[in-house]
């Protein structure tokens, strides 16, 4: 069953698109140089968690800032005595402050204990300066505290209770802005349009399709910047700059590349993806890869071996001491299904990839996300 449910998982996951050039927007190819987010942090205290907060003889921090908030609101007292208090957090407030956002619009951020609170779902963050990397305070947060995004119901569901973080939640529209920040955008008429991904074709091709609706007003100045020459005045670079982004682009074949995922074994492949001739040996197993022929192999002793032709591509799990060999299309996906049927784990298809790449007979950018 383990090998059925690999072999259909890994099917489903495996992409394969058309060889065809296809066209996309310059608005999702490209970045404005300039237009980046600031992100935000500061420190703050959650009230009200109803004894699952930080144990205050443990957690010297929160004890330290409730005398200093009690102190600025002109209530003298000490650490002694609030090592009692169960109903407090000390966390730290993040969020993004997106471009061109004005001073009272709202944003919503991310809380994280600090210290050893068991939950913070449900508690009230108290005044918090949100501060960027200048020092400067941008925003002031404060809210209720929702750790996970289930209405009442589902968080009941005891399929659900392992996955819900308690000391991590979020507060909608829990930042104030404060401080507009300044946005280097268009000096001097100068824009430079900076790509997602790193492609000297592509940075090419965006120069081009602009000069064809501007003339002579795009330059690409490397693999990930396309300069611009806009008129200086704002409302003229806005106009041109919405006609830009809406210029259909026709994309080029893209790099090959796997994409595999350590934790839960998925692995996802382009159509670029091609392989050279090698045997691979992992384990009790091994497969011989040729022009058309995949020749799999499952070894326990080493005894009365067998061949036979396979009568179709998605074969049943090959017993031991046996051997298929299958006529068919030498790609990357049919040596997925023949690993599979070999009962190849999540994990030996991983080393198995990296190993053909260090060979040098997978011709793909190999990603592994951990």
């Amino acid at each position: 069953m383990r090998n059925l449910f690999l072999k259909s998982f890994v099917s489903l996951l495996i992409l394969f698109y058309s060889s065809i050039t296809y066209a996309d927007r310059i608005r999702d190819l490209t970045t404005i140089q300039g237009l980046q987010e600031k992100k935000l942090i500061g420190y703050g205290l959650i009230i009200g968690l109803n004894g699952t907060g930080d144990e205050l003889n443990q957690s010297p921090l929160t004890s330290q800032a409730i005398t200093n908030m009690l102190f600025k609101l002109g209530i003298a007292t000490s650490n002694e005595s609030n090592t009692r208090l169960k109903n407090t957090a000390s966390v730290i407030v993040t969020a993004t402050l997106p471009p061109f956002i004005h001073k009272g619009q709202k944003i919503d951020i991310l809380v994280s204990s600090l210290g050893n609170a068991k939950s913070i779902n449900k508690g009230r963050l108290l005044m918090t300066s949100l501060k960027g990397n200048d020092n400067i305070t941008y925003a002031l947060a404060q809210g209720q505290v929702s750790c996970n995004e289930t209405d009442d119901l589902e968080a009941k569901n005891v399929f659900l209770r392992p996955f819900q973080n308690m000391n991590g939640g979020t507060i909608r529209q829990g930042a104030v802005i404060d401080v507009e920040s300044n946005t280097n955008f268009g000096d001097n008429g100068i824009i430079d349009l900076q790509l997602n991904e790193e492609d000297f074709s592509l940075s090419q091709n965006i120069s081009d399709s602009i000069n064809i609706k501007y003339p002579d007003t795009a330059i690409p100045l490397d693999s990930r910047t396309v300069q611009l020459s806009t008129p200086e005045n704002r409302a003229a670079q806005i106009r041109m700059l919405s006609n830009i982004q809406n210029i259909d682009i026709n994309i080029p074949i893209q790099d090959a590349k796997i994409v595999i995922n350590s934790k839960t074994g998925s692995i996802v492949i382009n159509h670029d993806v091609t392989l050279g001739n090698c045997a691979i040996s992992h384990g009790n197993f091994s497969i011989v890869i040729e022009k058309d022929e995949l020749l799999l192999h499952k070894n326990k002793n080493v005894t009365n071996n067998q061949t036979w032709q396979s009568p179709e591509e998605n074969n049943e799990s090959i017993p031991d001491n046996q051997t298929i060999k299958r006529n068919q299309k030498n790609n990357l996906n049919n040596i997925i299904r023949a690993l599979n049927s070999l009962g190849a784990k999540p994990y030996e298809l991983i080393l198995i990839l990296q190993s053909m790449k260090d060979a040098g007979c997978l011709h793909a950018k190999l990603e592994i996300i951990s």
